[in-house]
């Protein structure tokens, strides 16, 4: 049997999954309060990495760790979505689903946070 939705090709797979993208971040931004957070922060950040990066590399990794947050939040919510849809049902196998997927936001911000610092210290310590 042929998934019917499956069939797009082209402009038009291209507009549709634009399409869900987009319903996907506005859906994590009115949901999900980790993301609106996270959102406003890189709203700050990536602007001042173009400042403390001193070459395409430095903005590219500062810039890059900040978004790579908003992705790896964005995962974490799609699996406790799906874990949910499943069952609220209390079960080990949720938890760790979830629990594993908070660990990976979580390391996602650790690396943000000490590529920004080192950046931000490097920048410091030259006076450049």
């Amino acid at each position: 049997m042929s998934n019917p939705f499956k069939g797009r090709t082209g402009f038009d797979r291209v507009l549709r999954a634009t399409g869900y993208s987009i319903a996907g971040l506005k859906t994590a931004y009115t949901g999900e309060n980790a993301f609106r957070q996270e959102a406003w922060f890189a709203l700050v950040m990536v602007p001042i990495s173009f400042w403390v990066g001193r070459n395409w590399v430095e903005v590219a990794l500062l810039a890059g760790s900040v978004m790579l947050v908003l992705i790896v939040e964005l995962l974490n919510s799609g699996i406790e979505a799906a874990i949910d849809r499943v069952s609220f049902e209390l079960h080990d196998l949720s938890k760790r689903a979830k629990d594993l997927a908070s660990a990976a936001v979580f390391l996602s911000l650790v690396l943000c946070g000490s590529i920004w610092v080192l950046a931000v210290w490097s920048r410091v310590a030259t006076g450049t």
